[in-house]
């Protein structure tokens, strides 16, 4: 039976824009992928380089991009949060013991309590027992180690524990550990379709 359940925050709950991101590099003379940014994406979302040096290895690349363009340009991702999943989650919130675990970093967290509002997050941030970035925790999913610490901190059973992210890589590795997963399927699946899929161990 679960009595535990672990969130993913972006394309969860909170709606993203990959490609007006994408779009919005484009303009600034980005075009294509590069490992280089990844890896500095990988660093900043572990808390490992300051928002300066991150925002400073864009310039290698778009030099004429002024730091105030290029965060501008790296929030774009950030869309909209529905009121109809927070009111889903508060309900959940009363039968479940709630985590959020999300790969992300102190740009975009910033951003989105703006956007949204005190009031909002506020509610939001209050249906979990505890939210977890990994930029203030020094590790970043699929690492095991993320998990792994979750569960020792809280007590977690595995088997009563059900983790919900839109990336299989990351699904992979918690049901690795035993617990329970949901690669849901953005574009497809909503998340208050939680107990519509037939396989959850409800």
């Amino acid at each position: 039976m679960i009595t535990t359940i672990i969130f993913d925050f972006g394309d969860i709950f909170l709606n993203l824009e990959k490609e007006a991101q994408v779009e919005a590099f484009n303009k600034l003379g980005l075009t294509t992928p590069n490992e280089d940014l990844i890896s500095k994406n990988d660093l900043f979302e572990k808390g490992k380089i300051t928002e300066q040096e991150f925002l400073e290895s864009f310039q290698k690349y778009i030099p004429n991009a002024s730091l105030s363009e290029i965060k501008d340009a790296w929030n774009t991702i950030i869309g909209d949060f529905p009121l109809y999943r927070l009111e889903f989650l508060q309900l959940l919130s009363y039968k479940y013991k709630l985590f959020l675990l999300t790969n992300t970093d102190e740009i975009h967290i910033n951003y989105f309590e703006q956007n949204v509002g005190t009031s909002f997050f506020s509610d939001f941030y209050q249906c979990f027992e505890k939210v977890y970035y990994s930029y203030e925790m020094g590790m970043r999913k699929p690492e095991e180690s993320i998990y792994s610490y979750i569960i020792n901190k809280n007590n977690l059973n595995p088997k009563n524990t059900l983790f919900v992210d839109d990336k299989k890589i990351n699904t992979d590795a918690a049901q690795n550990l035993g617990l329970h997963v949901w690669n849901l399927q953005v574009g497809q699946e909503d998340v208050v379709d939680l107990f519509k899929q037939k396989h959850l161990p409800f």
